[in-house]
């Protein structure tokens, strides 16, 4: 009698998350998040909406991610299949929300680059602040984006 039995893909918990790809992901979306976070909190925020923006990203994604991998420790996940569904979703709206927010705080700095306060000493520290923030949040949304592609494989496994 053939078997109908296929292997079933499993959602680690505790120290697992710090092993398994995608999870091993959540801490330096935390740490790039974090620094993206503080990089724009520092500066000043002119023009108000588009960095306004990006901050309410940054927070957003780091607090989300955060209860995420708690969720995920904890093991509350339950190893079902509706859970890594949902890894992928929420992963696939934050990069989406971090490559919007990148695209905005990068033409915000370029319009800095080119502006006479850049000759103060506060508005040079203010744009390479600026350019830090736009590197850091490229590099969240990459990882985001990377989470996004291996939480679809593993929820296709299942």
């Amino acid at each position: 009698m053939a078997s109908n039995t296929r292997t079933m893909a499993n959602l680690p918990s505790g120290v697992g998350i710090c092993a398994t790809l995608p999870d091993i992901l959540y801490l330096p979306e935390l740490v790039f998040g974090g620094l993206v976070w503080i990089l724009v909190a520092c500066t000043l925020v002119v023009p108000e909406n588009p960095q306004g923006w990006v901050m309410f990203v940054s927070v957003f994604c780091f607090v989300m991610t955060f209860i995420w991998m708690v969720v995920f420790a904890c093991g509350r996940h339950h190893n079902k299949a509706s859970w890594a569904a949902a890894d992928f979703l929420y992963h696939g709206i934050a990069a989406f929300f971090y490559l919007s927010a990148s695209v905005a705080l990068a033409k915000v700095t370029l319009d800095l680059s080119g502006k006479q306060s850049n000759n103060t000493t506060t508005g040079a520290r203010n744009y390479k602040l600026d350019v830090s923030a736009v590197v850091f949040s490229y590099v969240a949304t990459l990882l985001y984006f990377v989470h996004t592609i291996l939480s679809a494989i593993r929820w296709k496994s299942f």
